[in-house]
């Protein structure tokens, strides 16, 4: 009787430690779920709502990206090797095909303007023969076999010996039947095997 009731109490404590030992092993192996901080995601904290809705927005509420100060602006200055919040007026001349002077510039110093006015018809053909090529791969997949020939095949015996009795009777080459090599229908499963 002592041994089933240490047993019972030995299953007991094994169940109980095996019950917390679950939670521990679902966080160790990833399995819950820990929804981040909003604040320690987010750069900026959230806006709030106004004590009055007749309130006008204050004048300077903060940089505005794309305006001085701002990220956005301080890595384009820093990418584009300006003084941090030196602004550059822009006035784009336009050349007399419509493209500005700093793409003209661009293509300059790219080769764009040297390009290969057959380009489009250069790229087609090489294009053309890769899917031929690709298509007679997928053909060979999907067929197992090589594609039937189209045409008539000439017998060249029997050409050559009709030939030569026009030749013989004084008649012309080309009278008379050509003689041909007839295929003959391939079985249902012919071919699969070898």
């Amino acid at each position: 009787m002592n041994t089933v009731r240490g047993m019972r109490l030995l299953l007991g404590i094994a169940m109980a430690a095996t019950l917390t030992a679950c939670e521990n092993t679902k966080s160790l192996l990833g399995q819950s779920k820990r929804s981040p901080d909003e604040y320690a995601v987010y750069s900026r904290v959230p806006l709030s709502m106004p004590p009055e809705y007749g309130m006008r927005p204050p004048g300077s509420a903060g940089p505005v990206a794309g305006q001085p100060g701002s990220p956005t602006s301080e890595a384009r200055d820093v990418l584009l090797g300006r003084e941090p919040g030196r602004r550059v007026a822009a006035t784009p001349s336009v050349g007399a095909d419509g493209l500005s002077g700093g793409t003209m510039a661009l293509l300059e110093r790219t080769g764009g303007l040297n390009a290969d006015p057959a380009i489009r018809t250069r790229i087609n053909r090489e294009t053309t023969v890769l899917a031929e090529v690709d298509q007679s791969f997928t053909d060979r997949l999907m067929f197992w076999r090589t594609p039937t020939e189209y045409g008539t095949v000439v017998d060249p015996n029997e050409e050559a010996k009709r030939i030569r009795e026009n030749q013989a009777l004084g008649k012309p080459v080309t009278d008379g039947r050509t003689p041909t090599i007839a295929r003959r229908k391939r079985a249902l499963l012919e071919g699969i095997f070898n």
